[in-house]
């Protein structure tokens, strides 16, 4: 039996997922198991110096961002080029627009060809993908930008290899998991046209007129569901970078009087990792944002919820066992729950 992209991405996952699933099971036999989960894990304030084999500076935190915006900005590119030109969703008036300058020599064959022969609810899938590759890039890149201007690492600050190969890995399955269904297609239009480029040249392959209404409509044509989920992921992605700015400015304090400072403001009264809580709020509305119906999608949030989770944990412990007069009512990353 082939295995495809789809299926390799879902093993990655449950591979990712169940270590960290029997690691948190309250047994003692799993004691190792979890402590050498929670090793690789470890990073920053939370690492003993006696911890430091195997380590990488916590400032090559860069390195996953910058990787995800630009593996995430070509999937984006590659995949709505595709949907553009071989899964147009157009409306009755901009239809007939495309058969008659089809007839006349100014549309590319093979887009009305496509729009004849493909289901439409294949091409709402098609730009579906879009849309989440959209909201994912909208993500690293202010990633990126909190990660060379808002946090200020310290240059004793590392975290283990393991964990620096994980986000690697995260970074360039996460948006491959948001478009797998149709990345083997968009793979094959996209060198087919990067061949015909090199072999016939730019004046003279098949022309297209570009319609920037066109290249835009069908996203505003989604469906609710994927509006809701996009204002889910908004609401996180606020959350998050004002989270994410109170522990850079905390970071500053730290290099003025070397002492750790107890975070308050936003989330931060409700939990002690609300930039975490963020975090699966976002991915949670690209759930919804993708229909729900992607087992992909669903496997990729529940990594992020297990790995997020387990990190909590020793971050909460951390805090307690750091500062006496750490808030009580606090949870360690679900308000009320955990």
């Amino acid at each position: 039996m082939e295995i495809g992209l789809v299926e390799l991405l879902r093993a990655a996952w449950i591979a990712g997922i169940l270590p960290l699933l029997v690691a948190s099971l309250p047994f003692r036999r799993l004691s190792r198991l979890h402590e050498a989960m929670m090793g690789f894990a470890k990073r920053g304030k939370i690492m003993q110096s006696s911890s430091y084999k195997f380590t990488v500076p916590q400032r090559f935190f860069t390195h996953f961002y910058a990787l995800a915006v630009i593996w995430t900005g070509l999937l984006l590119a590659a995949t709505w080029l595709y949907a553009y030109e071989m899964a147009p969703i157009a409306s009755e008036p901009f239809l007939y627009s495309s058969i008659a300058g089809h007839l006349t020599g100014g549309l590319h064959h093979f887009t009305l060809h496509r729009s004849r022969s493909t289901p439409l609810k294949h091409r709402y899938m098609v730009w579906k993908s879009v849309f989440l590759l959209l909201l994912m890039e909208i993500q690293v890149l202010r990633r990126l930008y909190e990660n060379i201007y808002v946090f200020n690492y310290s240059p004793s600050a590392r975290m283990h290899i393991f964990a620096y190969l994980t986000g690697l890995f995260f970074y360039t399955a996460a948006p491959l998991s948001l478009c797998s269904n149709f990345a083997v297609e968009v793979y094959e239009f996209s060198a087919n046209r990067v061949s015909e480029f090199i072999v016939r040249g730019k004046d003279q392959m098949a022309s297209s007129e570009f319609d920037l209404w066109e290249f835009v409509n069908p996203l505003i044509k989604l469906g609710w569901r994927h509006w809701i989920g996009a204002i889910i992921f908004l609401w996180g992605w606020i959350h998050q970078h004002q989270c994410h700015r109170i522990l850079g400015s905390l970071r500053e304090r730290r290099e003025e009087n070397h002492e750790y400072v107890i975070p308050h403001g936003n989330w931060f009264k409700l939990v002690s990792c609300p930039h975490y809580l963020a975090e699966i709020v976002i991915y949670a509305g690209l759930v919804v944002a993708s229909g729900g119906s992607d087992l992909t999608i669903w496997l990729l949030f529940g990594f992020v919820v297990a790995n997020l989770v387990f990190a909590a944990a020793e971050t909460h412990r951390w805090y307690h066992s750091k500062f006496d007069n750490y808030p009580r009512d606090r949870y360690a990353i679900i308000p009320l729950i955990y």
